[in-house]
């Protein structure tokens, strides 16, 4: 009988077991999501309850990033999980940070790319951010500056050349995310980043690239040719 263990399952099949001999790209999402639970409830082990969950939400994105009482709409989910969830998901994002901030930014690309699509893909509007960089292009600030529809009005060029003056930064890369999950840049966005581009220019601040995130996407408009 069920009785909200996992303990029913051969040794090999439980996820902290198998994370041991295997490693964790051997569990899927929903034995990974039952170790950070840890246990389950009556009559439903971890696994069928991070199931749930996945199922629930629909996506990790849309799971990691619930408030509290959507996360606790399920019978067995409380508080204590989900700051379990929560402290996971920083803890995450903490060691992305330390990954693009240790060397040059250039030599990384596909970091910068994870670690700004883990900042902004699950914000629900449009938000845009900007990584400053000293002169050895590594990373010296992470700003959100703009918040709202990303267009000619409400991204401010001398806002930018303000802060990256303030930072002392001699390159930048710039980046904002798309709800909708089209990833395609719009004619505006890469108006956008010639006006950035011509700014920064103009105190000798290099613009490196501007990224768009949407979903599990990320484009570069370096990469594209339109910097």
């Amino acid at each position: 009988m069920n009785t909200g263990t996992i303990n029913h399952l051969p040794e090999q099949d439980r996820p902290r077991e198998k994370l041991l001999l295997r490693g964790a790209k051997s569990l899927s999402d929903s034995e990974l999501l039952a170790v950070i639970l840890r246990s389950g409830i009556q009559g439903k082990n971890a696994i069928e309850m991070a199931r749930d969950l996945l199922n629930e939400f629909g996506s990790l994105r849309k799971l990691f990033n619930a408030d509290l009482n959507s996360f606790c709409r399920l019978k067995g989910i409380g508080e204590a999980k989900y700051l379990q969830v929560q402290a996971c998901l920083e803890l995450g994002q903490r060691y992305l940070h330390e990954q693009v901030t240790a060397g040059d930014v250039i030599d990384n690309p596909r970091q910068v790319k994870t670690y700004l699509q883990a900042k902004i893909c699950g914000r629900v509007n449009e938000v845009f951010v900007a990584l400053f960089l000293d002169n050895q292009h590594q990373v010296i600030h992470y700003d959100e500056l703009f918040f709202g529809t990303v267009n000619a009005s409400s991204v401010h060029p001398r806002v930018l050349v303000q802060q990256a003056l303030t930072h002392n930064a001699s390159a930048m890369i710039v980046a904002h995310n798309h709800p909708s999950g089209v990833a395609e840049p719009s004619v505006c966005d890469i108006e956008i980043t010639q006006t950035i581009k011509q700014a920064l220019k103009l105190i000798d601040v290099r613009l490196l690239d501007h990224l768009i995130v949407a979903g599990n996407r990320v484009i570069s408009l370096a990469e594209r040719g339109n910097l």
